[in-house]
C-alpha cells in the first residue's frame, strides 16, 4: 500500500504511478544491475517514450498533489512513496527533487536504478542527461544534480541504501 503522509486515501494517480513502475520492475526483476541493464532500459523506455512521458507527468502531478517529495532536508525534497513489495518485484520507490546540489554520500548494497527527469534547465544527474541510469551493487556516490533542476525516481532492490555521511 502506498505511503501517503498527507492523507489516508490513495489517489487514482498514486495507483497509476504504482502500475507504471510495476510494468518496469516486472521486466527487470532478477536481472543484474549493470551497464547492460542501463542500455536496455534506455532503449526499451527512452526519453520521449509513452512510459517515460507518463512517469514524468505523474511525478509532476504527485509533487503538486503533495504525495511525492513531501519531506525536505539540506535543500533537497524527497520521499519514499512505496516500500519494497511483491507487486513491485522487491523494489522500493523514492523520488527526489534536486536543483544544483549534491546529496548525501551513500552506498547501494544491491545497486540502484534511477530515472532522470529534468524539469528546469539542462539538468544532469551525476553528469547524465534525462533517461535511465543503473549503478551496480556496492557502488557509492554523492548524488549530484547540476545545470538545473530534476526529479529523480529511484528504485532500490529491497529498499537497501546505506548513508555514509
Amino acid at each position: 500500500m502506498p505511503e501517503t503522509p498527507k492523507s489516508d486515501q490513495v489517489s487514482s494517480h498514486q495507483i497509476r504511478y504504482r502500475q507504471l513502475i510495476s510494468s518496469v520492475t516486472s521486466k527487470i526483476q532478477g536481472r543484474d544491475l549493470n551497464e547492460t541493464l542501463d542500455i536496455w532500459l534506455n532503449q526499451e523506455f527512452p526519453v520521449g517514450s509513452p512510459l517515460y512521458e507518463e512517469l514524468k507527468q505523474m511525478t509532476l502531478t504527485g509533487v503538486d498533489e503533495g504525495w511525492l517529495c513531501q519531506r525536505e532536508g539540506a535543500g533537497i525534497k524527497y520521499g519514499r512513496i512505496f516500500k519494497p513489495s511483491d507487486d513491485l518485484h522487491g523494489f522500493s520507490v523514492d523520488v527526489v527533487d534536486m536543483e544544483n546540489i549534491a546529496g548525501p554520500r551513500h552506498i547501494h548494497p544491491m545497486g540502484e536504478i534511477d530515472l532522470i527527469m529534468p524539469i528546469e534547465g539542462d539538468a544532469l544527474f551525476d553528469g547524465r542527461p534525462a533517461g535511465w541510469m543503473v549503478t551496480a551493487a556496492h557502488s557509492e556516490h554523492a548524488p549530484t544534480v547540476s545545470n538545473g533542476r530534476a526529479y529523480i525516481l529511484y528504485l532500490l532492490p529491497q529498499g537497501q541504501i546505506q548513508f555514509t555521511g
